[in-house]
């Protein structure tokens, strides 16, 4: 921790928002109520804005259930500020999450004293985990995953693994696929449920067409398509402007919006665009003035909005170097046709079953981007048919919140 702290520390000064509350990363945590009789106390960790997104119909769940309190933590400050922002009425306290050591989280853990735990997703905290066991607190993975790269060290280093997973009272795996993993891993058979992922069940609010045009216009667009690249990482923006490019060259009427994964990438993001002599604009800078051919959407917490806008969605950090993925299930649900790169390794079933069900086209690099891009802006037919289809995957996959719920209680029952 000690050597790895001023990364770190650098990093948090870039992407800013961390100076508040900084102190509960060291185990000072909100003033909370007592606890009551007959009430149990939940700690649910969430770590960033995707796994805050998707607890949202637990949280309403929960929040419906008298005797259940949730205290929700999480580890970015776009994570807290959406919490904030969403869930304040749904919760006892919102804080940060402590840094995995000791002391700290022993202290956090005497602060909250919370009668069940859950972790989302892929999040493995060895100290926070052996707190839960040595006070003998039941601790839930939930929408439990295992990339390709954690699932290998995993197997590698069973040694060093085997702390990280024995306090995890039961995983709810994300997928079949997942729960194999972790069955291989040393869990048996009855302490994993495969519950689905719980983000299929998402539900976002439709913005009408008045809306639509509001946001088009701040962004400095028309009625032209848009080609949005979700979530990008670094060299994603160069083969997004060169397909955006290859459309204008071949006629194509068109928009560009980039929304970089991390916002504090604003500036290497604009240099990109200003070398490449395409008129932009950041939307963290308030509405357009004028016009412009690709907008940059440099702000937290939009990006389900500003994927309504979008004609065709490209998925990020999929592109070679990249291969872990972001989420593609958004766009889906949305029914828009998607493009990625050749493995989202940290969606590894979800987007094998997209491309399966012919929701998504997968590319190999910047250049069969471009193509693919070109032909589906020619082919109207095929977008209609790509988008229909990622709806239908939603449909045929839906349900993992309540079979959640289910597991949930009954743990907080017992």
């Amino acid at each position: 921790m000690l050597l790895a702290s001023p990364y770190y520390l650098l990093r948090m000064r870039r992407r800013g928002g961390y100076r508040a509350d900084f102190s509960q990363r060291f185990g000072v945590t909100p003033v909370l109520p007592a606890k009551r009789p007959g009430v149990k106390r939940v700690w649910l960790q969430a770590v960033s804005v995707g796994e805050m997104l998707a607890i949202a119909p637990l949280l309403e769940a929960l929040h419906a259930d008298p005797s259940v309190e949730v205290y929700l933590t999480t580890t970015t400050s776009t994570g807290h500020a959406l919490a904030n922002e969403r869930y304040r009425g749904l919760v006892i306290g919102i804080g940060y999450f402590p840094v995995d050591w000791w002391l700290f989280s022993r202290r956090t853990w005497r602060s909250v004293v919370p009668d069940l735990v859950i972790l989302t997703e892929g999040e493995r905290w060895p100290e926070h985990i052996y707190q839960a066991e040595k006070r003998g607190v039941p601790v839930l993975a939930v929408n439990a995953r295992l990339s390709d790269r954690s699932f290998r060290r995993m197997m590698k280093f069973r040694g060093v693994a085997a702390p990280l997973l024995r306090g995890i009272t039961r995983v709810l795996a994300g997928s079949a696929m997942d729960a194999e993993r972790f069955h291989e891993l040393g869990f048996a058979t009855d302490r994993i449920t495969t519950t689905g992922n719980i983000k299929l069940d998402v539900t976002i609010p439709v913005i009408d067409d008045a809306e639509k045009n509001a946001l088009r216009s701040e962004l400095g667009f028309g009625n032209e398509p848009v080609l949005l690249g979700s979530s990008t990482w670094p060299g994603e923006e160069e083969a997004l402007i060169a397909a955006y490019k290859a459309l204008r060259a071949g006629g194509h009427e068109a928009r560009l919006l980039l929304v970089p994964r991390h916002a504090e990438r604003r500036a290497e993001v604009e240099a990109l665009l200003r070398a490449s002599g395409l008129s932009h604009h950041l939307r963290s800078r308030g509405a357009a003035p004028a016009p412009v051919e690709v907008a940059v959407g440099d702000t937290t917490g939009e990006l389900r909005r500003l994927t309504q806008l979008a004609t065709v969605v490209f998925v990020g950090k999929s592109l070679p170097p990249h291969h872990e993925g972001q989420t593609p299930v958004e766009p889906a649900v949305l029914g828009k046709p998607l493009v990625f790169g050749p493995a989202l390794t940290n969606f590894k079933a979800i987007s094998r079953e997209l491309r399966e069900a012919g929701a998504a086209r997968t590319v190999a690099g910047a250049d069969e981007l471009k193509v693919a891009v070109c032909e589906l802006w020619s082919d109207a037919a095929a977008r209609e048919q790509m988008a229909a289809a990622a709806q239908a995957w939603q449909r045929a996959n839906q349900g993992a919140v309540g079979r959640t719920l289910t597991v949930l209680r009954a743990e907080l029952a017992g």
